[in-house]
């Protein structure tokens, strides 16, 4: 195995069959028992990225240096056979280092296109924040469009394709806060903490019994989920039900975040669709065809963190953006 991240193996005897939607969330389940044979207590982020491959959204992973945030990302390409590509930013990357760009050829005379790394399924955005806005902002059409235009030429990704995108809290040195418009583009903000005392005693001890993180397939992970379960997946989340009484709750909890005293900048429409999309995901990854207000709860914070603006004053107070939504959660009628 050349990279862990970029291997191909053939599915394991557990990967589910085309175009069976049970035998999908089952396949789709199983990424986390797969995952958690080289990352540990990262259940919540596993379920955030699983949302958004069935959202066909994007996924910005914050924490500390050291928390895993990469190796969650590599384990989930490693559990999917999905072609992936990572990209180390730093202050000197170029957006052409990321979307590829036009090279001369002098035996032809011509210029011919060279694909960037971005030409992938799963894009690994290491340490996104590390870079300035200008190639920050190169991602903005991948994202949002799911091509690149290079020379006026558009030139369409694969499907599916995700980025997922580490960064460091902003307050470190070296790094560069991301447009309010790219934050937006990611479906879900998932905070990676801290391992608590046993999660990081389980570390250290597979470590001591010889775990490499650099070699995923040493670790027993596997592919255990396919392209085809995706669209599977895909075609029933689509199906799950959504009655007026919820679309009536996500709206009601975007406009309130609006009206915060707190905050300079509350949800946006977009924001809404976002919220609608990953509730029905998460319904469906829990057994049911239809949406209840518990799905809006559990994906609240993760879908809407990033998209609202705090106020200084409310910063110097101690308020968080993860406060704000809790309290306007409590606050909005949940629908009977």
């Amino acid at each position: 195995m050349m990279d862990p991240t970029t291997d191909n193996a053939a599915p394991t005897d557990n990967a589910a069959p085309t175009g069976d939607p049970a035998a999908a969330r089952a396949a789709l389940e199983a990424l986390r028992a797969e995952i958690a044979k080289a990352v540990v207590g990262q259940d919540p982020a596993v379920t955030g990225l699983v949302v958004a491959l069935l959202c066909r959204g994007h996924v910005l992973l914050e924490g500390v240096p050291g928390v895993a945030k990469t190796l969650l990302v590599r384990s989930l390409a490693a559990a999917l056979e999905l072609d992936t590509k990572r990209v180390q930013f730093t202050p000197d990357l170029m957006p052409s280092d990321v979307t590829g760009s036009l090279v001369y050829d002098a035996r032809t005379a011509e210029f011919s296109f060279q694909p960037g790394p971005v030409f992938t399924n799963l894009l690994l955005a290491d340490e996104i924040n590390r870079t300035p806005p200008k190639t920050q902002s190169s991602l903005l059409e991948a994202m949002e469009e799911r091509q690149v235009t290079v020379d006026g030429t558009p030139r369409a990704l694969p499907d599916p394709f995700l980025v997922a995108a580490t960064q460091n809290p902003v307050e470190y040195e070296g790094t560069y806060p991301l447009p309010e418009a790219q934050l937006d583009r990611f479906l879900l903000k998932l905070t990676i903490p801290l391992p608590s005392r046993q999660d990081e005693i389980d570390v250290l001890t597979r470590h001591a019994q010889g775990f490499d993180p650099r070699d995923l397939r040493a670790a027993g992970v596997r592919p255990v989920a396919t392209a085809a379960d995706l669209e599977a997946a895909r075609t029933a989340v689509a199906a799950t039900t959504v009655s007026p009484e919820i679309t009536a709750y996500v709206v009601d909890i975007c406009r309130a975040t609006r009206e915060s005293p707190s905050l300079t900048l509350g949800v946006s429409p977009r924001g809404a669709t976002a919220l609608l999309a990953t509730a029905r995901a998460w319904a469906w990854l829990t057994g049911r065809d239809y949406v209840i207000p518990d799905d809006v709860k559990a994906l609240a914070l993760p879908t809407l963190r990033h998209r609202i603006q705090l106020r200084p004053e409310a910063e110097m107070e101690g308020v968080t953006a993860d406060s704000v939504i809790t309290a306007v959660l409590s606050h909005v009628p949940v629908p009977r």
